[in-house]
């Protein structure tokens, strides 16, 4: 648990059912004090399009919040490593989203992505996963 309310530790997930489908996104935003959550049905759109929505809307929402530290956690190890450079961006959709990341991401004292098991995100997984069902029949 992060140790002052500027900080925090943030869990992202997109899901998408069909490449393109029905897509959510879920996130979970702790500081010392609070815990955030939020999940959000997002249209029919790709997974990678979903997990790079998820992580915008996490980092707006921690951003108004007031965290300066933020920590991400993310079971998608593409998002991960396009994040960090690690992996050419070649989808032109992708890299627009890619962009909006690294603005966010400049709004932040410190920040740290960091691919995790799936296993480690099972929250941000379940949110998506009842923003997708929330909305299809």
């Amino acid at each position: 648990m992060p140790n002052t309310a500027e900080e925090a530790e943030i869990y992202v997930d997109g899901a998408s059912r069909g490449n393109p489908g029905p897509a959510g996104i879920g996130y979970v935003i702790k500081t010392r004090d609070r815990t955030f959550k939020h999940h959000e049905y997002i249209g029919k759109t790709t997974n990678n399009q979903a997990e790079y929505t998820a992580l915008i809307k996490a980092l707006e929402e921690a951003a108004a919040i007031g965290v300066k530290k933020a920590k991400v956690y993310s079971d998608s190890a593409l998002l991960v490593k396009q994040v960090k450079g690690e992996f050419r961006v070649r989808n032109r959709r992708l890299a627009e989203l890619r962009r909006m990341v690294l603005d966010s991401v400049s709004k932040f004292e410190e920040f740290d992505i960091i691919h995790v098991d799936r296993e480690k995100n099972r929250e941000a997984d379940g949110l998506a996963n009842q923003a997708i069902d929330s909305f299809t029949p």
